[in-house]
């Protein structure tokens, strides 16, 4: 699958040129006063459009849409947002000339909020003029959410060009259809939209800041700072990172210690989420709402300490897995990974489920690919390179569309391949292109959307601390022998050659003695070791504990947010579910999607891979899995972070597509 469809202009113009000459020509034979209505004396010629020859309209401006958020600050709960409405949007367009389906917004009241609908006229030929109001719609709602972006330019110029190659009129901004008019329907419904937009608890109107949450800890400076982790203030809350050129994961500068992104975000409407699934925290005068709550995660002196320390050393240990040169060769194909059966239930249990020293969860595999009826092929590489290509893979990280994209990306994929058969659940007639991807982004946009409220809803809530700060602080003692030197109770656990004490003959106190009775561990070691990520690569080695870094780029380090729960988690295991409701069938179509990574051009963080590799996945699922592990070994999440994100995840993609039916009536 290709993270990197459509990124360039020139191959959009080419997209939209294909299909904009014989759609132009519908549109001017009924704007020179054609008629496509049948009459007893005339039969009317056929209006070929999109939806018969090509991509559909609502491909295109979805390719738009993953266009500006790359252009974007990276926002993820805004994108899912953002996606969610425009494909909403989108889809109530098409559902007022579809007599088997009714809008979400349009002409209906959610949370208070109407959109008021009047009757229009639906003509016999209704291609021309659903994708007429769509792309109104759509063109009129990016404009007004990426008008302030820092690639503003290119985002619009994207979107004037696709309205300029469909033959559309930009400066038609009328919102009064009563005459029949699909370009003011379009505009009309992105209007409700862009209202209802202000009032839905995103507090977009102020650019989506904070009303409330305050950090308790101060920032830990990760730029000329002191070792370890020496002013946090509690050890299971959130911790800002003060770094000098901080840049976000979409390559844009922002302030040296950003603030928590979205912590109030379960205020904000969601989809299909219910108020039955929904609880109420109030904390510092602000009520936190909260959906699918999972409970407090562990806390370093609550009774789950040891499970504290648990996963964060864990983190600590798959550090040690990113280096290409360890000898551990791992079969990644669907024949060895995947196919996994339960999660565990309580956090006493993950350490059942997570192999600490090898990495890796209980994977099975699977016998045969079951559309070709032939085993998988094994795929052997060196562990070192497969873990460093997923931390990368599924980052999201310069010129991406964010992790909610990052699906919409897969689910494209999905439907351009030549074995799917475009049957909604898998099952009834076989859907044009226009019809498949209104509906499966309607569902796809709710989903995202709805992930992004209960995650970052408990985000908020728990105001999770991240590794980067949990490691440093534990890493001014251990915590595993009372005898010992450097004895603290909140301190890590000593594991054998992976976490101990720095002895005298160690080459860590050669020339510094005073690291004696530190902690050390074997990790990777950290972006200063990187002199030039083109053609360098950091390594593993024992490093001091409190100099841990986690495997990201040293002008970003960790997402500026919570970490309970993983919002890569969530939205991945989410997505897991409802593609495979969409398509009815677990798999990919074929029975496998891959990736392909060339030996030393992938990996951006530092050099690699040394070996070509291709990335597989049986089953939706088995990409969603993959991906929650990735973050363990970017260092970003610990198990805590994980399951439970799956766990909702796999209710909220279940759930959704359950409501998402109640919009058809076929």
């Amino acid at each position: 699958m290709d993270k990197r469809v459509l990124t360039d202009k020139s191959e959009l113009r080419k997209l939209v040129t294909s299909v904009g000459a014989v759609f132009l020509a519908s549109v001017l034979f009924t704007a020179c006063g054609g008629s496509s209505k049948k009459n007893e004396d005339v039969t009317p010629p056929v209006v070929l459009t999109p939806e018969r020859d090509g991509h559909s309209v609502a491909r295109m401006w979805n390719e738009v849409l993953l266009t500006a958020i790359r252009n974007d600050y990276a926002r993820p709960t805004v994108h899912a947002r953002n996606l969610f409405h425009i494909s909403s949007a989108m889809f109530d367009a098409w559902s007022v000339y579809n007599p088997q389906a009714h809008g979400f917004l349009f002409g209906n009241e959610v949370a208070g909020f109407s959109c008021a609908a009047d009757t229009i006229n639906v003509p016999e030929d209704v291609l021309p003029q659903q994708e007429l109001a769509i792309s109104h719609a759509a063109y009129r709602i990016i404009q007004h959410r990426f008008k302030f972006s820092p690639g503003t330019f290119e985002i619009m110029e994207a979107a004037d060009s696709l309205m300029q190659n469909l033959g559309f009129n930009i400066d038609d901004e009328s919102l009064d259809y009563s005459q029949g008019s699909a370009a003011a329907l379009g505009n009309y419904i992105a209007d409700c939209y862009i209202q209802f937009g202000l009032q839905d608890g995103s507090n977009e109107q102020n650019d989506y800041a904070n009303t409330s949450y305050q950090t308790v800890n101060p920032p830990l400076a990760l730029s000329g700072g002191d070792p370890g982790n020496p002013n946090i203030v509690d050890w299971n809350r959130w911790q800002p990172l003060a770094i000098n050129g901080f840049v976000d994961q979409a390559g844009n500068p922002i302030d040296d210690a950003p603030s928590f992104l979205g912590p109030e975000w379960g205020s904000v409407v969601p989809f299909s989420l219910s108020d039955n699934d929904k609880t109420e925290f109030t904390r510092d005068g602000f009520d936190y709402q909260v959906y699918h709550d999972p409970g407090m995660p562990p806390l370093i002196e609550g009774e789950l300490s040891d499970e504290y320390k648990w996963g964060f050393s864990l983190v600590a240990i798959w550090s040690s897995h990113l280096d290409q040169n360890d000898g551990v060769l791992w079969d990644i194909s669907p024949k060895n990974i995947g196919n996994i059966s339960s999660f565990p239930n309580s956090f006493t249990e993950f350490n059942e489920f997570y192999k600490q020293i090898e990495g890796g969860d209980p994977s099975t595999g699977y016998a045969l690919n079951p559309v070709t009826d032939q085993p998988y092929e094994e795929q052997l590489v060196p562990r070192g390179d497969y873990t460093r290509v997923l931390a990368e893979f599924w980052a999201d990280g310069p010129e991406s569309e964010t992790p909610p994209g990052h699906w919409f990306v897969i689910l494209n994929t999905v439907s351009d391949h030549e074995l799917l058969e475009k049957r909604w659940a898998g099952k009834g007639d076989i859907l044009g292109a226009l019809e498949w991807d209104i509906k499966s982004y309607f569902a796809m946009g709710g989903t995202m959307h709805d992930s992004a409220v209960a995650a970052w809803g408990i985000k908020g809530r728990y105001d999770y601390i991240r590794p980067v700060s949990a490691i440093r602080a534990m890493a001014g003692g251990q915590s595993s022998d009372p005898a010992l030197s450097s004895y603290h109770v909140n301190g890590l656990p000593l594991i054998e050659n992976y976490i101990e004490l720095v002895t005298e003959s160690d080459p860590l106190a050669a020339d510094n003695p005073e690291n004696v009775g530190k902690i050390k561990m074997y990790a990777w070691k950290g972006p200063e070791h990187i002199s030039n990520p083109v053609f360098a690569q950091a390594g593993v080695d024992w490093i001091l504990a409190e100099k841990w870094w986690p495997y990201q780029r040293p002008t970003f380090v960790t997402p500026p947010f919570a970490g309970y729960v993983s919002g890569h988690s969530t939205y991945s295991r989410a997505a897991a579910e409802l593609m495979t409701a969409m398509t009815g069938s677990a798999y990919f179509p074929g029975g496998m999607s891959e990736f392909e990574v060339k030996a030393n051009e992938f990996l951006v963080f530092e050099e690699g891979p040394s070996v070509d590799m291709t990335l597989q996945w049986a089953t939706y699922q088995d990409a969603s899995d993959q991906c929650s592990l990735s973050r363990i070994w970017g260092g970003i999440h610990p198990p805590a972070d994980d399951i439970p994100g799956r766990k909702i995840g796999a209710k909220i993609g279940t759930d959704s597509f359950e409501f998402v039916q109640s919009f058809f009536t076929e």
